[in-house]
């Protein structure tokens, strides 16, 4: 997808995204919090064996009837089989070096904060490069590996978008305030009630405010360190990257950034949501 493409995207969305009221707020909204320290590790593909990556689940099923979330992490070197999927997914790299595209594609491989999705029914194959490589994986309904032979046409296309390819812009219906926090939105519809996707970057050291509105949000760290600040003075959860915190209906979620680099996150919503600085 070109640059112009994903600019054009950007645009339509940033006229359409609806905004919450900015009324006061308590300091922070109740999250669940699932700490990549605490991650239960297992094979993503059984049949493999030692051969096949780790998967730890974040939230849902991955197995299992409807949408989930969890962590691939792959050895260095590693390079799958040709294989399909029996359901669609999208990914974002957290460490590391990531392909994923047809087994005759030249090797792409997409750095942290990258932004991919793989069609049901598509052959493909994954490699990965790094000691310590970690990835967010996020499927709609039930996820399995299955063999290239077994490859059907679900009608869609993937999607490789390496991150200097994103299209950042200013939070929608918010003051511009520079050196403020950015979004990237990457799928969906962030103005309608139904499931939506995007980046959102807050600088190094600065602090901000994400609110949804909705039947649930769903943030996963990407790159830097964040911390989620709670409804007391000790109520702080530092969270590194992998890890997820998430809310159900109107919550307003108090963060702020390490002072080492950016702060990246994911954010999965069912609703709307708007980032304040």
């Amino acid at each position: 997808m070109s640059k112009s493409t994903l600019a054009v995207v950007a645009a339509t969305l940033l006229g359409v995204a609806g905004c919450l009221a900015s009324e006061e707020d308590p300091i922070g909204s109740p999250a669940d919090v699932v700490l990549v320290s605490d991650v239960n590790w297992e094979q993503l593909n059984p049949l493999r064996r030692d051969k096949s990556p780790k998967a730890g689940t974040l939230w849902g099923d991955r197995t299992g009837p409807g949408p989930a979330g969890f962590l691939l992490r792959p050895v260095d070197g590693f390079r799958s089989p040709p294989h399909i999927h029996d359901g669609a997914y999208r990914g974002v790299v957290i460490r590391g070096l990531l392909h994923n595209a047809d087994p005759n594609a030249e090797d792409m491989w997409m750095p942290t904060g990258s932004f991919w999705t793989q069609p049901a029914g598509h052959v493909h194959i994954t490699a990965a490069q790094g000691d310590d490589c970690l990835a967010y994986i996020e499927v709609d309904d039930a996820f399995g590996v299955l063999p290239a032979e077994k490859a059907f046409d679900s009608g869609e296309k993937p999607v490789n978008v390496d991150v200097t390819n994103l299209v950042w812009i200013d939070p929608p219906r918010q003051p511009v305030t520079p050196g403020g926090p950015q979004v990237a939105f990457v799928w969906g519809n962030p103005q309608d009630s139904a499931a939506s996707g995007a980046l959102v970057r807050f600088p190094a050291g600065t602090s901000g405010t994400i609110r949804s509105k909705g039947a649930s949000l769903r943030a996963v760290v990407i790159d830097g360190s964040l911390d989620l600040h709670g409804s007391g003075p000790e109520a702080k959860q530092t969270l590194d990257p992998g890890s997820l915190f998430s809310s159900k209906g109107d919550a307003v979620h108090k963060v702020s950034a390490g002072s080492a680099k950016a702060t990246l996150l994911y954010l999965r919503v069912e609703g709307t949501f708007d980032v304040e600085d």
